[in-house]
């Protein structure tokens, strides 16, 4: 099946095509090759989808931008009402710029289904504790490796040991949200916190645009809409592979369900509708798409892996402890991204012996219990067993709703 991108939309900036597009061909190919063996044919764009992917660069969140400048330049919109808005809603009163971007989020698109959703948070957390280790060293680690859209983090000073752990706290609170029990209700805490990130990432961008020392010509926009899908595929659709090399198995009905969960997080989030991952199929062909356009590593890339790993060896036990939870780190790490990508991130290889464990613990019992009638909310409940086990050595007793998204 083929994708179709969006076309240059007339929101593009009208600005030269940014350099970074293409510009390490040979590394770019060689980091997308498993994806696009996994995409299966006709993974590569069209001359049409190049176009896109090109204009994505200079493409914004534009909702979440007239936002943002209804409370900067224009000043019909106070940061008190934002929040206001996100917590308890928009009310009859609500400023124009409020209602215009918050009530469509509150009216879902026709395609969204319920009962995808519940599957499709199910699923992830069967996954149990694999599915954070996935997250966090498969999402998030394996997503430093290309320097597409790190300056932005680097900006907002998000580097040191501390700031490492406090970002994959948060992202981790922020994943266990939209995969609770009714967390994508409109007003629930996962859709709460969505939306959050996307306004956050407005202002973060606002901010960027306005620096006198942003790269236009290399980087485009600095939040732009290229970056925002392909962040979403690695949440996805690279989510999926990685949770199979841990050995889960996942049926294509959970497939088609995680996925459909994630197409409306990145619909609450401000990614264009074409560049959803409604199938993992047109996700593997996105992501690789992305991928092969990215620009190679750089010293973000090196700084914020060296950060995630360093947030380890800043945390609590022995010296011990913390010398075997950095060797199984690195372990996972080495087995779920692959040599080339540990060597991209600047990190020491090592045997990928946990993974492999894990393969061979997981493989033969999720076969199995996926085969035996009834057992769904067994492995379900055993699987957020191992998630409240792991919430507690992560976030101690306050749980992690504590250690949310920053406030805006």
């Amino acid at each position: 099946m083929t994708q179709t991108l969006p076309s240059a939309a007339p929101e593009a900036l009208n600005r030269p095509v940014p350099t970074r597009y293409r510009s390490a061909t040979a590394w770019a190919e060689r980091a997308a090759a498993p994806l696009r063996l996994t995409a299966g044919p006709g993974a590569r764009p069209t001359p049409a989808e190049v176009e896109a992917l090109k204009a994505g660069l200079l493409r914004r969140d534009e909702p979440a931008a007239a936002l943002v400048r209804a409370m900067r330049v224009d000043r019909s919109v106070s940061m008190k009402q934002i929040r206001a808005a996100l917590d308890d809603g928009i009310t009859a009163d609500s400023p124009a710029p409020l209602k215009e971007f918050f009530e469509p989020l509150r009216e879902r698109p026709d395609w969204v289904r319920d009962d995808l959703l519940e599957r499709g948070a199910r699923a992830c957390r069967r996954l149990g504790v694999d599915g954070l280790r996935v997250l966090g060293l498969g999402s998030l680690l394996g997503g430093y490796r290309t320097g597409a859209a790190l300056e932005p983090l680097v900006r907002t000073g998000r580097l040191t040991g501390e700031e490492g752990q406090r970002r994959l706290n948060e992202t981790t609170a922020w994943w266990l949200a939209i995969t609770a029990p009714g967390g994508l209700e409109p007003g629930a805490e996962g859709w709460n916190l969505s939306v959050h990130v996307r306004i956050m990432h407005a202002f973060v961008n606002d901010q960027l645009e306005q620096a006198p020392d942003w790269d236009w010509d290399f980087r485009g926009v600095p939040i732009n809409q290229y970056d925002q899908a392909s962040t979403l595929g690695v949440f996805s659709t690279s989510f999926l592979l990685h949770a199979r090399l841990f050995g889960h198995y996942v049926s294509r009905r959970d497939s088609k369900a995680i996925m459909h969960l994630w197409s409306y997080v990145g619909w609450l989030m401000g990614v264009d509708d074409a560049w959803l991952p409604r199938t993992e199929r047109i996700g593997r062909r996105l992501l690789y798409q992305f991928l092969a356009g990215d620009p190679a590593p750089d010293e973000n890339s090196l700084l914020l892996a060296d950060s995630l790993l360093s947030s380890i060896d800043a945390g609590e036990g022995s010296a011990l402890t913390k010398r075997f939870e950095r060797e199984r780190t690195l372990s996972m790490a080495t087995g779920l991204l692959g040599p080339g990508a540990m060597r991209d991130l600047g990190l020491p290889m090592r045997l990928p012996w946990f993974t492999g464990w894990r393969f061979l613990v997981n493989l033969p019992l999720s076969q199995v219990l996926a085969r035996v009638p009834g057992t769904d909310e067994l492995t379900v409940r055993r699987g957020n067993a191992s998630i409240e086990r792991e919430c507690r050595r992560i976030f101690g007793d306050d749980g992690p709703s504590a250690h949310g998204v920053a406030p805006l």
